[in-house]
């Protein structure tokens, strides 16, 4: 009887810290593991930075292609670009000329 209440008394002083060691142990592996953790912060940075070289690379052709539109205009039309879209549009071209097709880059 005396064994088992000592068993008792002490279960009483071991379960409170082992039961607190595994609260902290879950919530320190979920930092660092789970959907809002260390780890999903690191991938998320990184997709954001990937993002954001594309967006870079999207913003210069958008420009590129607004300087070629801008040509277009009737106030400001070149007559070399015009000529260009003309032949691409209709597929026409000269006798004398050499044409080479190129794979679009999309």
């Amino acid at each position: 009887m005396a064994v088992w209440r000592e068993i008792k008394r002490r279960a009483r002083d071991v379960v409170g810290p082992v039961l607190g060691f595994c609260i902290v142990g879950y919530f320190a592996y979920h930092s660092v593991e789970g959907d809002r953790g260390l780890t999903a912060f690191v991938r998320l940075s990184e997709r954001i930075a990937e993002a954001q070289g594309q967006l870079g690379e999207l913003r210069g052709e958008r420009l590129a292609m607004e300087r070629r539109v801008k040509h277009l205009r009737a106030d400001s039309l070149d007559a070399d670009l015009l000529e260009e879209r003309a032949r691409i549009i209709l597929n026409y071209g000269r006798g004398d000329e050499i044409v080479i097709f190129e794979k679009e880059p999309r």
